[in-house]
């Protein structure tokens, strides 16, 4: 699946934003591509390899699509014996996530996983398939326990929603009952039954299964020791209480990962980046009455030096009381490209697209 491009006006960033002003105008999010690539360009001076940077706003998720996006940069780039890779994500689709290893390693015959701050769940597992991993003093990497969102899930009747079922929580419902030795509900599963699906557990159990398996792939382009390899992997999916446990530098040398503490050079430069793409997400919501907000606001980047590809919501949303939900209208939201050609002082703006 390739991406095509259609040419847009720059006025779809505006640099410093604009405000909402006297209602009519639209919020638009700040443009800092002369400011992100001057950091990339003194990034990969510093650590003397190529770098692209994968940044993704909180509630966003890893998805097949910034594989495609990621395959545009990588193939401006060429083939490289080392990349740096920025990855600030707090998860997604595992197999998307293998995906993008997989991607990476087609391109690089060394990966360096460079973490700003949260590298979590999904984005974790990119993080294993990376040679070695350099951590600033607030990234951290989760465990990778699955949890999922099914069709049969139960319903959160404040929201009227379908709400996600943890395996981990699953399974600590059942050893918990196990503990208690009820006598006369010998099976903890006949109780659970009552309130979750038996296809929802099932379903869980199949992604445990999957995950465990995506996290042994990624390792394998490094690891020597499978069985090294496998702990790790049981490790990360059976061992944390919490899914958002925050696996620091230290705990992740303890666990026997190939970790660096990153220099205070290139924690600044991390931070800076980080802190301009933070700055390229914040809100661009223009509130247009009580029901309805026009939404214009950046959630992911993707770059690396000459190219910037960052997708935008341009939305509608309006509230449908009687249903207690928001509906999406005018949803013009795509991959927006920023790069630079020869020839040329200022760069193209284009939309790519990717389905």
């Amino acid at each position: 699946m390739d991406g095509s491009t259609a040419e847009l006006p720059a006025s779809n960033l505006r640099e410093g934003g604009a405000a909402a002003g006297d209602g009519s105008s639209l919020r638009h999010p700040p443009a800092r591509f002369h400011d992100t690539q001057k950091l990339l360009q003194r990034l990969e001076k510093s650590l003397r390899m190529p770098v692209i940077a994968y940044w993704g706003a909180a509630n966003t998720n890893i998805c097949d699509n910034d594989v495609v996006v990621l395959h545009e940069l990588l193939k401006r780039r060429g083939r490289m014996k080392r990349l740096g890779f920025v990855i600030k994500s707090g998860g997604g689709f595992v197999v998307s996530a293998l995906k993008i290893v997989h991607l990476l390693r087609q391109y690089a015959d060394e990966v360096v996983a460079l973490l700003p701050l949260e590298c979590a769940s999904a984005a974790t597992i990119v993080a294993l398939g990376c040679n070695r991993i350099v951590m600033t003093p607030i990234s951290y990497l989760t465990p990778i326990d699955s949890s999922l969102t099914h069709q049969l899930s139960p319903v959160d009747e404040i929201n009227n929603a379908r709400v996600s079922v943890s395996s981990d929580e699953l399974r600590r419902i059942v050893d918990l009952w196990r503990k208690l030795e009820r006598d006369n509900h010998p099976n903890a599963y006949e109780e659970v039954f009552k309130y979750i699906h038996p296809l929802v557990i099932g379903a869980i159990d199949r992604s445990m299964s999957l995950s465990m398996k995506v996290c042994m792939e990624a390792l394998a382009y490094h690891a020597t020791d499978m069985e090294e390899a496998e702990r790790i992997c049981r490790s990360l999916n059976y061992d944390y209480p919490a899914h958002s446990y925050p696996i620091t530098s230290q705990e992740a040398l303890r666990m026997g990962l190939t970790v660096e503490r990153a220099s205070t050079r290139i924690d600044d430069l991390l931070s800076a980046l980080n802190l301009a793409y933070s700055d390229m997400a914040q809100s661009a919501i223009t509130d247009i009455d009580p029901a309805n907000y026009q939404d214009n606001t950046i959630v992911s980047v993707v770059e690396t030096g000459g190219c910037q590809i960052y997708w935008q919501n341009d939305r509608l949303q309006n509230y449908i009381a009687a249903e207690r939900r928001w509906q999406t209208l005018n949803n013009r939201s795509s991959w927006r490209l920023t790069e630079l050609l020869p020839g040329h002082p200022e760069p193209r703006h284009s939309e790519l697209h990717v389905r």
